[in-house]
């Protein structure tokens, strides 16, 4: 990719971003469902051009590979919003300031995911066989996930980040609008709890980082691409946790799909590494020629048929469930 595609793709996000923080700051609110739904339908219709642009620019290869990625990293990110309903919960923060404390923790994902993209493009080059550590990694997240499924969503537990925060840092239990600190009556400057919640929505989305990165290596190995299908994923996050709401808690077979796909590009990430293998002690440092090639449509449709499967059978399993449910009418 050009030097000018990125910084026409690097000043489109910050345009995004600042418009996104004058809406935010000039009129706290809690967004309407017709006003997230527009937002949504807007970030999801720019992510498909984009990735029609792709396909027309530099061929059908690329534009599925940006669509595999962008796919996979939007469904891990709405695997996310569990996590942020909980933190919205568990810090109560008022409805109308929850814009810019996801706008906020959009902004540090963009960065941190930034920084590990670069890290990861830099090590695949160098090293081809760390997609065999990526491949068993996303296999042994796909398990962890899969038992996650069966804990109670509501477990939420305060990492060393904000147990260090809470220890050392002055902090008041009450909150003034979206301020991260305040001056008490006796001159002494505090941080409010947004602080906390910034830390929490940060750090836990560096934590989710650590599975989507390597997930969309497997797709692709183009950086412009895996930044950019990061993006699109994220943009439209803060709009999405509204627009949601309470189907998330209907979405029971989200994580058993989201294992399922981070599952099957574990395992292709290892027949790539088997394929171009120079590690001494596996066939003698030789490539294994039985690896087959995983293409870029198969992906494609795999991820796609996991997750609408895994979308379907979860509002299938949640309409039964409240009809058992609820009192039979005499």
């Amino acid at each position: 990719m050009s030097s000018l595609e990125w910084g026409v793709t690097l000043v489109g996000l910050m345009v995004l971003l600042l418009i996104d923080f004058v809406i935010v700051a000039r009129r706290p609110h809690e967004p309407s469902m017709k006003e997230s739904t527009l937002w949504v339908l807007f970030y999801v219709a720019l992510a498909v051009a984009f990735g029609v642009y792709v396909y027309g620019k530099h061929g059908g290869t690329y534009g599925g590979e940006f669509f595999a990625g962008w796919l996979t990293e939007y469904s891990l990110s709405i695997d996310n919003l569990f996590v942020f309903v909980i933190i919205m919960g568990r810090f109560a923060v008022p409805r109308q300031y929850q814009q810019k404390v996801l706008l906020i923790g959009i902004v540090i994902a963009l960065v941190l995911r930034g920084a590990f993209i670069a890290a990861g493009a830099a090590v695949v080059q160098q090293f081809s066989w760390v997609f065999y550590i990526f491949g068993a990694f996303l296999v042994y997240t796909a398990y962890t996930l899969l038992q996650h499924g069966e804990d109670d969503p509501d477990d939420f537990k305060e990492n060393v980040m904000i147990r260090w925060a809470r220890r050392v840092l002055p902090l008041t239990d009450k909150y003034d609008g979206s301020k991260i600190t305040i001056v008490a009556k006796n001159g002494k400057r505090l941080f409010t709890p947004m602080l906390i919640v910034f830390l929490a929505i940060g750090t836990t989305d560096l934590i989710f980082a650590l599975d989507s990165i390597p997930a969309i290596f497997g797709l692709t190995k183009e950086p412009y691409l895996v930044f950019t299908a990061n993006v699109f994923a994220l943009m439209g996050l803060r709009q999405l946790y509204f627009l949601l709401g309470g189907l998330l808690s209907r979405l029971v077979y989200l994580s058993v799909g989201l294992a399922a796909v981070l599952a099957f590009i574990g395992v292709k990430l290892v027949l790539e590494a088997l394929a171009t293998n120079n590690l001494p002690f596996i066939n003698g440092g030789e490539p294994v020629g039985w690896a087959p090639h995983i293409p870029i449509w198969l992906s494609l449709t795999v991820i796609i048929g996991t997750l609408v499967i895994a979308t379907i059978a979860s509002l299938v399993k949640s309409s039964r469930d409240r009809k058992i449910s609820s009192p039979r009418s005499a």
